[in-house]
C-alpha cells in the first residue's frame, strides 16, 4: 500500500483528463469541482451519444459514467465505446445507484473497471478515480519504456552489423598481407625490432578478425536471423581442418598443437558452420592461455549418443569459482602474450551448441590447464 502510495504521489493530476457523463447537471457540475480542485483536467457530456462523441473528440483517461441515462443507458453506452479500437482501452467507472449484484455483474461484462455508488463522498470519488489513473500511469510508462527499449535494441543491431560487415572485409585483408609478411619475412631481413612489431601486428589482427566474426554471428544467433542448417557430418572432414589453420599460430607462440585421430568414425547431425566456429574458438582460446613450450590436443570421442569435441591445453587453468559462468558472464580476460578476451567467443559456442541440440562445458584446474568440450548429437 505504501509502494502505491509514493507512486501515486509522483503523478502530475493535470496531465490526466477525466470525461464526466451524466443526464443530471447537478451532478455534472459538482464533480467537475470535485475533480478540478484535484487538479484534474476535465471534460463533460450529458448522454451517452455525446460522451461517445467526446471520447473520441478529447481521449480521456478515464471515463465517469452514469448508468441511468435516458435513450442510451450507461452499459449500452459502455458496449460500443468498447467495440470502438479509438475507445476501447479508456477505463470507465460506472456512476450508479443500482446495488442490484446482477446490475454489477453486467456492469463487468461490458466493461467496466470499477463502480461508484451515489451517493458518493469526495474521499471515495478521489480514492477510486487515483486507482484507475495509476494504472493508466504505469501503462504509460511500460508503452515508454517498452518503445525505448525498441529503439534501443534497434541501434544496438544497428551498430553490431556496421562493426561486423563494414570492419570485417577490410580486417581480413589487413589480416591476410600480415600473414604473408609474416611467412616472408625473417628477422635477419627487418631485425628483431621491427619483427616483433610485425608479429604482434599479425596476432592482433588474427584476434580481431576473430572477434568481428564471433560478433557478426552472435548479432545474428540473438535476433533470429540466423538458422541452423542440419546435415550429417563426418568429424574427420572438418576438426583435422580446423586444427591445421591455427598450426603457424601455435608455431609462433612455440606452442605444439595436434590433432588426436580417433580410430572410431563419428557422424554427427549439425550445421557445419556452427561447429566449426565453436571448435575454432576453443583453439584459440586455448593458444591464448598456453606458455611457450606448451602443448594443446584435439580430440573427440562418442559420450552416449553424442560425439564429444574436446581441446585440452596445459596452460594457465581457470579458477574453479569462475567454472560455472564463463560461458554466459562475457568478461575481459587476458592471454599469457597479452592477448586480450571479449569472452563473447564462449557465448557464442555455447549458443551455437544448444541451438545443435548439445551443449558446451569446460573443467579445468588452476596452473595445469582446461578442457573445453562441445557435445553434438549423432546421426540416428
Amino acid at each position: 500500500m505504501e509502494l502505491g502510495n509514493t507512486f501515486e504521489s509522483k503523478i502530475n493530476r493535470s496531465d490526466y483528463k477525466i470525461l464526466i457523463v451524466d443526464d443530471v447537471v447537478s451532478n455534472v457540475l459538482l464533480l467537475k469541482i470535485l475533480l478540478t480542485n484535484e487538479k484534474f483536467q476535465v471534460c463533460t457530456a450529458n448522454n451517452g451519444n455525446m460522451c461517445i462523441e467526446q471520447a473520441k473528440k478529447e481521449h480521456p483517461d478515464l471515463i465517469l459514467l452514469d448508468v441511468m441515462m435516458p435513450d442510451l443507458s450507461g452499459f449500452d453506452t459502455a458496449v460500443i465505446l468498447k467495440k470502438d479500437p479509438e475507445t476501447l482501452d479508456i477505463p470507465i467507472i460506472f456512476l450508479t445507484a443500482l446495488n442490484n449484484p446482477s446490475d454489477l455483474v453486467h456492469g463487468f461484462q461490458v466493461g467496466a473497471n470499477d463502480f461508484l455508488t451515489k451517493p458518493f463522498n469526495k474521499e471515495e470519488l478521489v480514492m477510486r478515480v487515483m486507482h484507475q489513473i495509476s494504472l493508466v500511469a504505469a501503462k504509460r510508462i511500460i508503452v515508454q519504456q517498452n518503445e525505448e527499449l525498441k529503439r534501443t535494441i534497434s541501434n544496438r543491431d544497428k551498430m553490431y552489423s556496421v562493426i561486423a560487415h563494414d570492419l570485417r572485409s577490410p580486417m581480413a585483408s589487413i589480416r591476410m598481407v600480415l600473414n604473408l609478411a609474416v611467412n616472408v619475412v625473417t628477422k635477419d631481413m627487418v631485425g628483431d625490432e621491427i619483427w616483433g612489431l610485425l608479429d604482434k601486428a599479425n596476432r592482433e589482427s588474427e584476434e580481431t578478425h576473430d572477434l568481428l566474426d564471433n560478433l557478426l554471428k552472435w548479432t545474428k544467433s540473438q535476433t533470429g536471423r540466423l538458422n541452423v542448417v542440419y546435415q550429417d557430418i563426418d568429424l574427420d572432414d572438418i576438426v583435422p581442418g580446423v586444427v591445421d589453420i591455427f598450426m603457424m599460430i601455435a608455431e609462433m607462440k612455440k606452442i605444439k598443437l595436434r590433432f588426436i585421430p580417433n580410430d572410431e568414425k563419428l557422424i554427427v547431425h549439425a550445421d557445419n558452420d556452427m561447429i566449426k566456429t565453436i571448435i575454432r574458438n576453443f583453439i584459440s582460446n586455448a593458444i591464448k592461455f598456453t606458455p611457450e613450450d606448451k602443448g594443446i590436443e584435439v580430440y573427440y570421442k562418442r559420450d552416449g549418443d553424442f560425439a564429444k569435441i574436446s581441446v585440452q591445453d596445459h596452460g594457465v587453468g581457470i579458477a574453479s569459482d569462475r567454472l560455472d559462468s564463463i560461458f554466459h558472464k562475457g568478461e575481459t580476460t587476458y592471454g599469457t602474450g597479452g592477448e586480450e578476451g571479449s569472452g563473447l567467443g564462449l557465448q557464442l559456442c555455447q549458443d551455437f551448441a544448444r541451438k545443435n541440440g548439445g551443449d558446451a562445458m569446460v573443467e579445468s584446474v588452476l596452473g595445469e590447464g582446461s578442457t573445453f568440450s562441445v557435445l553434438i548429437p549423432l546421426k540416428k
